[in-house]
């Protein structure tokens, strides 16, 4: 299948699609203990702490998109809590002293981007196609994450502008309605086949980009007509989206 004719706008799902977080916060927590002589957690426990922080985030994001009801957080303010939560279930709470917890909390600010993303968001914004984020992330995090990366966006939207979060389809249609646009005019890009099953309910077309270790629901793989553009892992990424829309 394919988009045609091309959608006016692209909305990407930052968290795995433009961004390799598991890599970053990783690292970034094995330095950090390093650098206070602790070696109590290897590479792997390090890991599934990752992990575990950010499962944490996709439970808390998934209980506030179904309940309106659930008092409304910003991604930063769960990121902190949660990381504060998991210090003290691997008996670490006195790892750090708390400013540099509360440091460690934004390195989702500063995640590295996979190496197609720069380069293929500026081809499709040649093409006159919008390209906007349309992520969980609330927007300080989001502006400051395209900024540390370097990625073209046309847009920085988040569902912190409609006070909820994907999988509410109020964050898809309000996203489309922010840019002037129908649903059917626009396309969303992941690398989760539920994100793109949730955008198609709303009208969109789906493009998934699939990344090393990203996908959440493999049993939506064999659904028929879920996908419009299907690009594989080792395939380029968003240079192969431009690709196949025309770059």
């Amino acid at each position: 299948m394919a988009l045609n004719p091309l959608p006016k706008a692209l909305f990407f799902d930052v968290f795995g699609t433009c961004v390799d977080w598991r890599k970053t916060v990783t690292e970034t927590l094995i330095d950090a203990a390093s650098a206070v002589g602790d070696n109590t957690m290897t590479p792997t426990d390090w890991a599934s702490f990752a992990q575990a922080w950010r499962t944490s985030y996709l439970t808390f994001t998934r209980a506030l998109a179904a309940d309106p009801s659930i008092p409304y957080r910003t991604v930063d303010e769960h990121h902190l809590a949660s990381l504060q939560t998991l210090l003290d279930q691997h008996n670490l709470s006195t790892l750090w002293p708390q400013h540099i917890v509360h440091d460690l909390s934004l390195i989702w600010h500063r995640l590295a981007p996979w190496p197609d993303a720069a380069s293929g968001l500026d081809q499709l914004n040649s093409l006159g196609i919008q390209t906007a984020t349309l992520t969980n992330g609330n927007l300080a995090l989001i502006n400051d994450l395209a900024a540390f990366g370097k990625l073209p966006f046309t847009h920085v939207l988040s569902a912190e502008m409609f006070s909820s979060y994907k999988p509410n389809p109020a964050v898809y249609l309000g996203a489309a309605e922010k840019l002037g646009l129908k649903p059917e005019e626009c396309g969303m890009v992941a690398a989760h086949l539920g994100d793109l099953e949730a955008a198609q309910k709303c009208g969109f077309r789906t493009v998934y980009v699939e990344r090393k270790d990203e996908e959440r629901d493999e049993g939506l793989r064999g659904k028929e007509g879920l996908v419009d553009v299907w690009v594989r892992e080792g395939e380029e990424g968003f240079v192969e989206v431009a690709r196949r829309l025309g770059a």
